[in-house]
């Protein structure tokens, strides 16, 4: 496919998981695609083989997103190492997890850093090089619609705040074309909550479908956001959960 022929995009968090699957699927579509990672460089240089042999220019970056300094530098070595940026999806997360009595301010910090002030950093460092026909997508979690058991109230709560934040810049970036959404994926087979884990049945049993959602099919949602389709779609969160928040 060539929907995206001529674009650039950014996935924070690209070296595995959502964000790789998200990556490759940009890059077949015909994007350049950039990834940061934290510490999995030789996961990242695997992604980059990859969206290379789809034909696209690829890029990894070392770059935690709970460092200001190290996205807004991953920006700006976007744009030089790969001509501009078109697209910018803020994947990067992390799955804090315990009893809400036990939870550290340090890892509330860790958490709204990574999730929250890390997409309006990114957000605000991509935006002055998002032409019209721009797009900005955030990856959320539908545990900021339905929360169904404990534990997970950090996690939700950092993840909500992607809500407020999608529709803040909708308004803001919507005069210049440029379009931003939130993917919400419910239970997926990746390494963080793989689909043979200890719980994994009782999170099938929560969905509607019976089953996790593969990476590939957030990447699909990603897509059609990132391409001509969306081009309407701005301000919006769509859950891709197999009716875990039906």
């Amino acid at each position: 496919m060539t929907e995206l022929a001529g674009k650039v995009a950014l996935v924070t968090g690209g070296s595995r998981g959502i964000g790789a699957a998200i990556a490759e699927r940009l890059a077949r579509d015909g994007a350049d695609v950039a990834v940061t990672y934290t510490s999995s460089a030789d996961r990242a240089a695997e992604v980059v083989r990859r969206i290379e042999a789809a034909g696209r220019r690829g890029l990894a970056l070392a770059a935690d997103s709970a460092d200001p300094v190290a996205l807004i530098g991953a920006v700006e070595r976007v744009v030089a190492g790969l001509g501009g940026l078109d697209i910018l999806v803020n994947n990067a997360g992390i799955a804090p997890y315990g009893p809400f009595e036990q939870v550290a301010v340090e890892e509330v910090d860790r958490a709204l850093a990574v999730h929250a002030r890390a997409a309006f950093v990114a957000a605000q460092a991509a935006a002055p090089h998002l032409e019209g026909g721009g797009r900005i997508i955030g990856i959320g979690s539908n545990l900021a619609e339905r929360l169904p058991y404990p534990g997970w109230t950090l996690y939700a709560m950092s993840k909500s705040a992607l809500i407020g934040l999608t529709k803040g810049l909708a308004r803001e970036l919507g005069p210049r074309g440029v379009t931003v959404n939130l993917v919400q994926p419910g239970s997926t087979d990746t390494e963080m909550n793989p689909a043979d884990s200890p719980d994994a049945d009782h999170e099938r049993a929560l969905t509607a479908l019976g089953r996790y959602a593969r990476a590939e099919e957030i990447a699909a949602t990603v897509a059609h956001l990132a391409g001509p389709a969306g081009a309407y779609i701005t301000g919006t969160a769509i859950t891709v959960d197999g009716g875990f928040a039906a």
